[in-house]
C-alpha cells in the first residue's frame, strides 16, 4: 500500500495546482477572512479566484459567509494572497484540514498575514461593530496543528510561543487605525471548539482568564503559522457580545450583518496594514 503523502508533499501539491492555474506570482503579505468579512478579497487589484473545491487537500467550507475561495491580486501594489473564509474544527475537518489554506501561503512565500474572525464579545462595556486587535491567545480547542512528526524543513519542533502576534505588525495596524480615524481596541482571543455558542457560565471563565474576545477559529493558524516562522497580526470585529451579557439570544445572522456592516473600516484597515507592511518589507 502506498504511504500517504506527508504534509510537505500535500502543501507541494497544493502550490503546484496553483501555478499550473496561472498563480505565477510570489504574494508578500496574505489575509485570512473571517464569517462576513470576505469583502475585502474583491477588492484586490487584478483579482483571480482559485475556489477551495479545485485545489487538492484544501476542503471546501461550508459555513454561510464563508466563500471558500482563495483570492490572488494586489492591494496598494503589494502582491496579496488572500483567503476568503476558512475551515473549521467543528465542520468535521481534521485539524491538519483546517489550517492548510495558511501552510499553503507560507509555502508561496508569505511572510507576514493578517487572520481576521467575527468574536463574541466579553467585555459588558463593548458594542457590536467594536474592532479588537488581537495581542494573545487562549487556544482552548483542545487541538494543535504541531502534533504528530515534525518536519524541520517546515520548522522547529518546539514553537516559541512568547511574541504569536508579532509586536510590530500591531503597531501598523494600530497606527494605521489612528491616521483613518477607526477606533480601534486590543485584547486577548480565546479559541474554542464550536459550533455552539458559550453557556453564560463559559463566559464568566474566559472573562476570569483573562480574554476579551472568544471565537471558533484563528488560534490553530497562528500556531501553523508560526511553525513555518510567519509573522503574524489578527483583527476580531466584534459582532455580538457573549451570552449572559447580550440582552438577546446569539444568531448567526446577527454575526454576519455586524460584519457587513463594519466592511467599509476593515477594509480601509486591512488596505492601509498591507501598504505599510509591504513598504517595510520591501526596505528590509
Amino acid at each position: 500500500m502506498k504511504p500517504a503523502p506527508s504534509l510537505r508533499e500535500r502543501l507541494d501539491a497544493t502550490v503546484l495546482t496553483l501555478r499550473e492555474q496561472g498563480i505565477d506570482t510570489t504574494p508578500r503579505v496574505g489575509v485570512v477572512l473571517g464569517s462576513g468579512l470576505g469583502g475585502f478579497g474583491d477588492t484586490l487589484s487584478g483579482v483571480v479566484k482559485v475556489p477551495y473545491a479545485e485545489l487538492p487537500h484544501l476542503a471546501a467550507s461550508t459555513v454561510i459567509g464563508h466563500s471558500g475561495n482563495f483570492c490572488f491580486g494586489t492591494a496598494g501594489g503589494v502582491p496579496v494572497a488572500c483567503m476568503q473564509g476558512r475551515i473549521h474544527l467543528y465542520e468535521g475537518h481534521s485539524v491538519d484540514a483546517v489550517v492548510h489554506g495558511v501552510r499553503t501561503m507560507a509555502r508561496l512565500g508569505v511572510q507576514c498575514v493578517l487572520l481576521t474572525n467575527a468574536a463574541g464579545g466579553l467585555e459588558p462595556s463593548w458594542s457590536p461593530g467594536d474592532l479588537m486587535a488581537v495581542t494573545d491567545h487562549l487556544n482552548l480547542t483542545g487541538q494543535s496543528p504541531l502534533l504528530g512528526p515534525n518536519d524541520p524543513a517546515l520548522g522547529v519542533r518546539f514553537v516559541d510561543m512568547s511574541r504569536a502576534y508579532d509586536p510590530e505588525l500591531l503597531k501598523i495596524l494600530e497606527g494605521v487605525s489612528v491616521a483613518a480615524s477607526i477606533p480601534l481596541r486590543t485584547g486577548v482571543y480565546a479559541g474554542l471548539l464550536g459550533p455552539s455558542y458559550e453557556t453564560p457560565a463559559e463566559v464568566r471563565m474566559l472573562r476570569f482568564l483573562g480574554a476579551q474576545a472568544v471565537g471558533m477559529s484563528t488560534v490553530l493558524e497562528v500556531l501553523a503559522l508560526r511553525h513555518m516562522g510567519v509573522r503574524v497580526a489578527a483583527l476580531s470585529c466584534i459582532t455580538n457580545l457573549a451570552a449572559g451579557i447580550s440582552a438577546t439570544l446569539l444568531d448567526h445572522a446577527e454575526v454576519e450583518a455586524t460584519a457587513r456592516r463594519r466592511r467599509d473600516a476593515l477594509v480601509s484597515l486591512l488596505s492601509g496594514w498591507i501598504a505599510e507592511v509591504g513598504v517595510r518589507e520591501a526596505s528590509a
